[in-house]
C-alpha cells in the first residue's frame, strides 16, 4: 500500500479505481510573421470559437449544477473578452509579428506571473482559470484536440490539474473523487467539486503521476489522503467510515429548520461566509440563517477595469434573491495594490497588506466606491442586506465612508430610484487598532464583524502564507481572545451585535470558548453550518462556575 497526503478540500471517503487525465500536449513555437492581419483573423475566429464553447460549458452547468455554479463561464468569458489582454495579444501580433498561438500564451503567461506573485490566495488561484482560458485558445488556433478520458464507475480522477472546463466534461455519475497534484482550496475547479459533492484533495505533488493509472485505491477527503492499493485492514476501515459519515449527513440533515439555540436557551446566529457566487446556494441548502460575509474579488480579479453599476447591481440582487429574505451582509472593495495594480494604475508596494488597500483607496477613489454603494443600495429593495467596512483603523475614517454612503442615498432619492432606508452600516474588526478604538467605533456603527485571519495577523506579527506560520502560532492565542472579549464588551454596552468570521469561527473547539466571550453570529463555510449548528445546540453555557473557569483560563485572568 502506498499513502500520498495533499491539501483536503472536500471532506468524505471514496472508493474506486484511478483514472490518470493528462492533456494533450500542446507544441507551440515562435515564429515571425509577415502577414500580421491573417494572424489577426486566426485570433478572432479561434476566440469566436472559444466562446462558443464557453456558451456550452454554461448551459450545461446550468442544468447540471444551477446558475451559480455555471457563473464560472460567464467569469471566463469575461476573461476571454478582457480589454487589456486582448490588447496585449493583438499588440504581440501586430508590433511584434508573433504567431498567434504564441502571442497567446506570452499575454497568458505575463498575467498569470502577475497573479501568481500576488500575496491573496483568492489571487493566485485565479490563474488556473486564466490557464484555461489561454490553453482553450490556443487549442482552437492550433486544432487540437483536448485530452479524452474514458470513465468506469467510481472513478477516481487524478491530474497534475483539473481546469474547470475539464471538470465539466466529466460524467459526474462516474467519478468518485478528484485528486491533483497542484491545484489550490479555492480554485475554481475546486468550488465545483464541492457543488458536486465529491471528495477532494490538492497539492499532492509530483508522488500523483500516470504511473497509479488503473490502481484501486480509497481517497480519505478529511485528512487529505488517498491510500493507493490499499490493504484489507484500510478497506475495511474506510468502508466503516462511509458508513458512519453517511448517518451523520442523515442527523445533520434532520438540523435544517431547526433553531441555533444552546441546551439553556440562548440563540446564536449561525450564517455562512461566501466567497464566490457559486457558494450561495451552497449556504441555502446547508440551511444558513444569512450571509455573515460576501465578498466581491471574483467581480474584478484578473480584470482590467472594475465592473460597471448594473453588472454589481445584477450579481447583488441575485445574491438577495437566493437568500429569499435571509440577511446579506456585503462586504465593499478589499482590494490591494497586488489586486488592483492594473486597474488602478498603481505601482507594486513592497508591503501590500499594510499599504494602499481597501478602504483606504475606496476614500480616496470615490467613483469606484460610490458605484459599488449605488449597486448595492439599488439591490437592497430585493431582501434584507447589510454593509460591512473592512479595514477600519480610526473613527474618522467610518465617518467619512458613511457620509460617502449617505450622499450616494441622497442621490437616488433625488432620481427617485428605489432602495431600503434599513441598510445597516457595520465594521469589519481586523486590526489592533479597530479593536482599542471599538468603544468609539461601537457608538456610531450599526454592528462589528470580527476578522479573525487578519487581526491574528496584524497582533502576532504572523504572516498566515509563511509555512512556518502553523509552528508558530499559538494555540488559542490569549491575545486574539482578549481583544475578542474587548470589542464584545464594547459592542454590547451600546446596544450592537458582533459577529466573527474566518477559521476561528469555523473551529468547532472553539464554539464554546467564542460564545462564552459573548458572540453573536458565527459566519462559516456553508459546509460547516450544519456541524456548527450541532454543537451548538448541545451546549449548555448556563453553569456560571464552569464559565467562569473557561473564561479566566483562555485570558488567562488569574
Amino acid at each position: 500500500m502506498k499513502t500520498i497526503s495533499g491539501k483536503a478540500v472536500v471532506g468524505a471517503i471514496a472508493q474506486g479505481t484511478i483514472v490518470f487525465y493528462q492533456r494533450n500536449d500542446l507544441i507551440i513555437s515562435r515564429r515571425k510573421v509577415s502577414d500580421t492581419k491573417r494572424e489577426l483573423t486566426r485570433y478572432e475566429k479561434a476566440k469566436s470559437e472559444t466562446e462558443q464553447e464557453l456558451d456550452s460549458f454554461y448551459e450545461d452547468a446550468l442544468e447540471r449544477l444551477g446558475e451559480e455554479n455555471a457563473q464560472i463561464f460567464v467569469i471566463h468569458k469575461m476573461m476571454l473578452f478582457d480589454a487589456q489582454f486582448d490588447n496585449r495579444i493583438q499588440s504581440l501580433i501586430t508590433d511584434s509579428s508573433y504567431n498567434a498561438e504564441y502571442a497567446v500564451a506570452r499575454a497568458a503567461i505575463e498575467l498569470t506571473r502577475v497573479l501568481a506573485n500576488n500575496d491573496s490566495d483568492y489571487v493566485r488561484e485565479r490563474t488556473a482559470d486564466v490557464r484555461d482560458i489561454s490553453e482553450r485558445l490556443i487549442r482552437h488556433l492550433l486544432n487540437a484536440q483536448t485530452g479524452e478520458i474514458e470513465l468506469k464507475e467510481n472513478s477516481i480522477i487524478c491530474a497534475d490539474s483539473i481546469m474547470p472546463s475539464e471538470a465539466m466534461m466529466f460524467d459526474k455519475t462516474k467519478i468518485a473523487a478528484f485528486c491533483t497534484a497542484a491545484g489550490a482550496e479555492n480554485s475554481h475547479a475546486s468550488i465545483l467539486a464541492r457543488s458536486m459533492d465529491l471528495p477532494c484533495i490538492v497539492c499532492m505533488g509530483d508522488e500523483l503521476c500516470d504511473e497509479l493509472d488503473g490502481k484501486e485505491a480509497i481517497v480519505d477527503g478529511y485528512e487529505g489522503l488517498l491510500f493507493v492499493e490499499p490493504d484489507e485492514i484500510t478497506i475495511r476501515r474506510a468502508q466503516d467510515r462511509i458508513k458512519v459519515e453517511q448517518r451523520k449527513h442523515e442527523m445533520l440533515t434532520t438540523l435544517i429548520g431547526e433553531p441555533n439555540v444552546t441546551a439553556d436557551g440562548r440563540s446564536v446566529r449561525v450564517c455562512a461566509s461566501v466567497y464566490d457566487l457559486s457558494e450561495v446556494e451552497s449556504a441555502v441548502s446547508n440551511d444558513a440563517g444569512g450571509i455573515g460575509l460576501f465578498r466581491s474579488e471574483s467581480l474584478y480579479i484578473g480584470e482590467r477595469v472594475f465592473p460597471d453599476e448594473e453588472l454589481l447591481f445584477y450579481n447583488y440582487r441575485r445574491v438577495l434573491e437566493d437568500m429569499n429574505g435571509r440577511e446579506v451582509t456585503l462586504l465593499t472593495y478589499d482590494m490591494s495594490a497586488e489586486i488592483t495594480a492594473d486597474i488602478l494604475n498603481m505601482k507594486k508596494e513592497p508591503n501590500p497588506a499594510l499599504g494602499y488597500r481597501s478602504i483606504r483607496v475606496c476614500l480616496e477613489q470615490q467613483d469606484i466606491f460610490k458605484t459599488q454603494i449605488r449597486a448595492m443600495l439599488r439591490a437592497s429593495v430585493y431582501g434584507k442586506m447589510s454593509i460591512i467596512l473592512p479595514l477600519i483603523v480610526d473613527i474618522g475614517e467610518f465617518r467619512h465612508a458613511r457620509a460617502i454612503i449617505n450622499d450616494v442615498k441622497e442621490q437616488l432619492r433625488e432620481e427617485g430610484t428605489a432602495f431600503s432606508e434599513d441598510v445597516k452600516i457595520g465594521v469589519m474588526i481586523e486590526t489592533p487598532a479597530a479593536v482599542m478604538t471599538s468603544d468609539l467605533l461601537a457608538k456610531e456603527a450599526d454592528f462589528f464583524c470580527i476578522g479573525t485571519n487578519d487581526l491574528e495577523q496584524f497582533t502576532l506579527a504572523l504572516d498566515k502564507n509563511n509555512s512556518k506560520y502553523d509552528r508558530i502560532r499559538p494555540e488559542n492565542s490569549t491575545a486574539l481572545l482578549r481583544m475578542i472579549k474587548l470589542v464584545c464588551d464594547n459592542a454590547h454596552r451600546n446596544g450592537i451585535e458582533v459577529g466573527v468570521c474566518g477559521e476561528l469561527a469555523s473551529d468547532l473547539s472553539m464554539t464554546e470558548i467564542l460564545l462564552q466571550l459573548e458572540v453573536d453570529m458565527l459566519s462559516v463555510m456553508p459546509s460547516r453550518v450544519l456541524p456548527l449548528r450541532k454543537v451548538i445546540r448541545e451546549l449548555n453555557l448556563s453553569d456560571e462556575e464552569r464559565s467562569k473557569n473557561l473564561i479566566s483560563q483562555c485570558l488567562q485572568t488569574r
